[in-house]
Parts: C-alpha cells; structure tokens; sequence
C-alpha cells in the first residue's frame, strides 16, 4: 500500500477498575504507617487478555496492589494467567489542593522517561511489564470515605505517526496448520507458571508451518528457520479493527533495540481461556524512526492520561454509603486517634487502648460521662454497674440518659446506659450489671446475708475480670469494698468525686503486697523500695460509716455545679491514659509539673500525677501526693489480710459493726491518744490586754 494512503494506526486507550479493598486498604495504610508522608508508593496493577468479543479488560487494582504494612513493596503473586501484574506508582497527597496542584505534565513525562530508559538499556526486553508502566495521582478523603484520583498510562508518540498496512483476524491471515500450531503454542504458553503473567512475547513461523512462542530476550534463537516473525502481545482490547494501547510503548522497543521499521504484529485474545483466532488479530505497522530517537537524551513526547466517555477528567469515588454502619463507624472512631500518631503523639499505643477492660462503679454523672470519655480514646469493652433507675432530674446532667428512659417508674441506669453506648457506637462492647454495692455502716439482717455474700462475690469476680475500675459512685462507704478487692489484686483504680463546686481525682496506690503474695509483707512500700501512693481512704481517720441517714434533699442528691462532673471525668479518663503508657501502670511513682523531669523521664501524654483536685470558685487545679496509710481502713496490709484469710466473714463484720473497722486499724487507740493530749498553757499573766501576748502550745 502507497505511505500516502495507509491509515494512521490507532490504538484503544486503556481503562482502569479500582476495588473498593484497594481504597480499604490505602486508608489502612494512610493512617498506620504513612501519615503525613506523601512519598510516592509503588503498586501493581493487574490485566489479562481481552476474553469477550465485546467487552475490553481494565487495569485493575485491587488491595494486593499496594504495599502491606509490613512490607514497603506490593504483595504481587506471578504466574497467574488472569492477572498480569504491571509496575505502577501512586502519588497519593495530604489535602484536595495539593492534589489539583500537581503538575500533572511533568509526572507525565518523569515516567514516560522511565520507559524510554528502560528501552534504552534494554530493561524492557528483560522485563517486558515495564513498557505498561502506570501512575495514578490521589487524595484520600478519610472523614468522608471519598477517594480522588486519576490514571495515567504514559505512552511514547511517535512522530510521524505509525501507518498501518493491514490489519485482520488471525484466522484469515494463517493457514489452518499455523493456526492450529499457533494455538497449541498460545494455550501451552498461558499454561506455564513460568510465562503465563508475560503479557509481550514473540511468535515465529517456520517452513514446515510449526509455530513458537518465545520470551524477548530469545530474539537470536528466532533467526533460524524463521519464515516470518510477529511481536505479540497480551491485548486487553476488544474491537475489531485497533489493537490495544500496550501495543504503542511495544512498537517503540521494537523499533529502537531491533532497528524494525515494518512490523508484524499478534493481538492475542481467548474465549473462555483458550487463545481464540477469530478474536486475535494480526496487522502491520510501518514506523518512521525520527533522527531525534537516536540520542539518549531526547525524550519523545508523551500522552497518556485517562479519558472517561472521551473526555480527560479525574473521577470523584465515595464509600461511605457502600460500607456497613458499624464499620464506618469504627474507622471514624479511630481517626482521630491515628491522626494523633501522625505528629503530635507517634508513641500512642492504640492496642492498648482497644484492648482494654473497663469497670464503672456508678453510673450517674459521672459514669456517663467516663463512659464517654473512654470510648473516645478507643476503649471498646466497658462494663456499669448502678443499681438506680432514671430520673426525671437526670437525663440534663447524665449525658447517656433521654426522657423515654425515665417513664414508666424509670429504666435501671446500668441497662439504659448501654443502650446508649451502642447507640453513639455500635461497636462498643458494653454491658450493664444491676446490682447494689454492699457498704460499711449499712447493717443487714440474718435473712439478707446471703444475697448481700453474693452481690460481693460478683464484684470480686468483676473486678478481676477487668483491669481498670473505676469509682464513681455518690457516697464514700460504697467505695470501700471494691477499693479493698482492687489493693487485693494490683488493679488500676481511679476515683472521681465531686463536691458543690470542688473535684477530686486520684488513682489509687498499689496493694500492700505489690508482686508478692506473701502475707507476711505488710510494708507500706513497694517492692521496689518507693512508698506506696495511698487509696481513697489513706487520709481518713475515722471508718466510713452511713453517710446518707438523716440527711435533707439537699444533702441526699449529689447537688453540684454543673460543669464540675465533665471535667473531673475527662481528667480521669486522662489519668487512666497516662497510666495506661507508663512503664510502670500502677507501681508508678507520682509526679508533679515542678518536679523537673528530665528528658529520660518525660512522656509524650505529660506528668503522672497522683491526686488532681479542683475548685471553681477559684477556678484552679493543684496536683497533690498521698501517701499509703498504715491505719487506712481499706488498703492497709492489715484490712487486706484480714479479707484474705477470713473472706466473707470479714465484710459481713464490716457492714454490721460500725467500729470494727477503726478498732482493727488501730484508729481507736490513734483517737483515744488525740482526745488525751494536753495543752500546756502559759499561765505567767492573767491578763491578755496586750495585742502582743500569745499561746504557747
């Protein structure tokens, strides 16, 4: 055919097919490993010959297209025949603006470059799969589960364009034994581990009609007894008339390393995984090889980016109506947490957070809003307990809590607090316990013994079960016999307690025993040498007794100023955290902000304080130190030693002997010594006129 009157080649441009687990797993990989690097992420994308007389395959991608999180590389498996893989890169950005911003062109041509080395240095006959090379430019959207991007498929233009002198279905252009040969050839190829994924790859016809397959670099063994000789390739393309676009990066190869200037060309198609001659086509193109194409350092031009209906455009994809409810919601719960980790906290230890069991005595104000506070910080198992039912005065100040939960005589707090937990987080896995807490200074009868035992022996079994509790119930006694079962077992405890308008939190001390479970050791510090941090009760000198008979409305309600109870919350949630990251938990030493810490000793999450106490009408907070008590009626060696051995038999005679308490501790005799100490008055004048005198004591 005359140069002026062949068609100019034209070649179907490619088209990409994204997984949703492709989008899955950039997240994943966003906030866990990556952050705020934007550098650019090798991937691989994945296609097969065209199968269908109507319907053209995409480059896919899909999750084992990116790096796994322990790997810098993709988790790429050859030798699958419907997955050729193909070297990509994504440059995924941080914000919408930088990535309109990029300057797509000079991406274009960076990687356009890279086939043209490779062609050059003659990779690409080595490593055929880099003549397909691609790049994709993104912005992941992690609030809104939506995903910006766009392909690019860089191809080398030929200048002049390649003409074409024939193109026809590879049934028409061999004789039926080539055919037949050709076939068995294609079929057996596709077979093999070794080659199957090898999308470019020769074809030579002998004398005798037998037709070969062979790899690139296998071009010397094609010279003898060869009658013709086509490049074929792995056509994802299905119209009848145009091959593939893999085939423009092919014909440049071919032409610079071969020096070919008419090539005979094999679009390779199948039908149910068989090569299929009807839909194979074969064809001749006729390349000009311009001047400039011999200097290394000439870069031909590039096109390559992605139309979509034949217009060039990014695409817009939004998972968040596709995605299960409690799915999502557990990624955006922990967004925030993983963007911590990004800057401002690389060291937050998220699986311990989410591992985690939490115990809530109490479930009024405070429960609610503890409860909160550490869903928040990614705790997930939590477990109330409150023996209450809801109020109409609650739901205003008990943040978990809705009028519907007050009709009908009032849902019980520990249930209705659930409900809405899981209602703010499915995913959270709560449970509410109805039981009361058996106190000191509240006596019981002989009939009720035995359920009282058993209230008891549940939450021994609930504290152990879980590894922080926290108390947050309104009276003092009902704080004693859980903080006894903590300082028996080491766990970490936390008190909140509220006044009008002045807070306390404070986590507790280790047990007598530390490590040890020796009866014997009932030194008041650690087994380290430190002196314990005291409990609750160090500080008290009296037992705690019934703090709620004889009392007005008024003292009968927790009546506080409103804003008390968030914070003291958030302080103990805070308090929790901190521990939570220390080296030591619940052995740690207190600390102060005018300690000077040192760079050894401080922490990302600040200080590690003991007590926390607040006052609103001076709208101040001082961090204080307690220590251990050795008259403390709750966690000295003697109250946990006296639980040890006797058991029940020691809280029964708690809760019915108002003095047992003091009398076992010590405090009686401590009492006994205050009330008899005497003054000693300077008698010298009778007469105090003068300003000046003073007491001597």
């Amino acid at each position: 055919m005359e140069e002026n009157k062949r068609p100019i080649l034209q070649f179907a441009p490619f088209q990409s097919a994204v997984d949703e687990g492709f989008w899955h797993r950039l997240s994943s990989l966003k906030l866990n490993e990556l952050g705020i690097d934007d550098s650019p992420i090798p991937v691989s994308g994945f296609f097969a010959p065209c199968s269908h007389y109507q319907v053209s395959n995409h480059l896919t991608l899909i999750s084992e297209s990116l790096p796994s999180e322990e790997s810098s590389s993709s988790t790429t498996s050859h030798g699958n025949r419907n997955r050729c893989p193909v070297p990509g890169m994504l440059y995924n950005t941080n914000t919408l603006e930088a990535y309109r911003g990029l300057d797509k062109e000079a991406l274009l041509k960076a990687e356009s470059k890279k086939i043209w080395d490779d062609i050059h240095s003659g990779k690409a006959v080595e490593d055929s799969t880099l003549l397909s090379r691609f790049f994709l430019i993104s912005y992941a959207d992690l609030k809104k589960w939506s995903f910006h991007y766009w392909f690019a498929f860089p191809a080398l233009v030929l200048e002049p364009a390649a003409t074409l002198n024939y193109i026809q279905p590879a049934s028409q252009y061999f004789s039926s034994k080539e055919a037949e040969s050709l076939s068995a050839a294609c079929n057996d190829w596709r077979k093999s581990t070794v080659t199957a994924d090898v999308p470019f790859f020769l074809v030579y016809v002998k004398s005798d009609s037998s037709v070969s397959v062979r790899l690139l670099k296998d071009w010397d063994l094609c010279q003898d007894d060869c009658q013709q000789l086509l490049f074929g390739f792995y056509d994802p393309c299905h119209l009848p008339n145009n091959p593939g676009w893999p085939l423009r990066n092919f014909l440049c190869l071919i032409a610079v390393h071969w020096k070919i200037n008419n090539i005979r060309f094999l679009c390779y198609r199948e039908n149910r995984g068989f090569a299929d001659l009807g839909l194979c086509l074969v064809g001749e193109a006729v390349i000009t090889v311009p001047e400039a194409w011999k200097d290394h350092g000439f870069i031909p031009a590039t096109v390559g980016w992605e139309s979509i209906k034949g217009k060039k455009g990014a695409r817009c994809i939004s998972l968040a109506k596709t995605m299960d409810p409690r799915r999502l919601a557990v990624s955006a719960a922990d967004l925030n947490l993983k963007l911590m980790r990004w800057r401002a906290l690389p060291s937050l230890d998220l699986d311990i957070l989410f591992s985690t069991k939490c115990l809530l005595l109490g479930a009024g104000t405070l429960g609610c809003q503890v409860a909160r506070m550490l869903m928040a910080w990614g705790v997930r198992k939590i477990t109330l307990v409150d023996n209450g039912r809801v109020a109409m005065s609650n739901p205003l100040r008990q943040s978990l809590y809705t009028l519907e939960d007050c009709l009908n005589g009032g849902e019980y707090k520990a249930v209705a607090a659930v409900k809405s937990l899981k209602l703010i987080f499915p995913a959270v896995e709560a449970e509410g316990v109805v039981m009361s807490i058996p106190m000191p200074g509240h006596p019981i009868s002989s009939q009720e013994e035995e359920s009282v035992i058993n209230d008891c022996r549940h939450l021994h079994d609930l504290v152990n079960s879980h590894d922080v509790v926290f108390l947050l119930t309104d009276t003092r006694e009902s704080r004693w016999l859980p903080t006894i079962f903590c300082a028996t077992s080491d766990k970490i405890t936390i008190t909140a307690a509220l006044g009008f308008d002045s807070f306390l939190v404070m986590r507790h001390g280790s047990g007598p025993f530390g490590l040890s479970s020796s009866l014997s050791n009932l030194s008041l510090s650690e087994s380290n040498g430190r002196q314990r941090l005291g409990c609750y009760f160090c500080n008290d000198v009296v037992a705690p007794i019934d703090s709620t008979a004889n009392r007005t409305l008024d003292q009968q309600c927790t009546v506080t100023r409103p804003g008390l109870a968030p914070i003291a919350s958030a302080l103990a949630v805070e308090l929790l955290v901190g521990i939570l990251h220390h080296p030591d938990r619940v052995y740690a030493e207190a600390e102060h902000a005018n300690t000077g810490l040192n760079a050894h000793s401080e922490r990302p999450l600040g200080i590690l304080p003991h007590q926390i106490r607040g006052s609103f009408p001076q709208f101040s907070q001082i961090t204080l130190t307690g220590y251990c008590s050795k008259s403390c009626t709750a966690c000295s060696g003697t109250v946990v030693s006296e639980y040890r051995n006797r058991g029940m038999e020691f809280v029964l005679q708690a809760i019915n002997h108002p003095t047992y308490l003091e009398d076992l501790t010590g405090l009686t005799e401590l009492m006994k010594s205050a009330n008899s100490f005497d003054l000693d008055w300077d008698s010298s004048s009778d007469r105090m006129d003068d300003e000046d005198e003073c007491l001597d004591i």
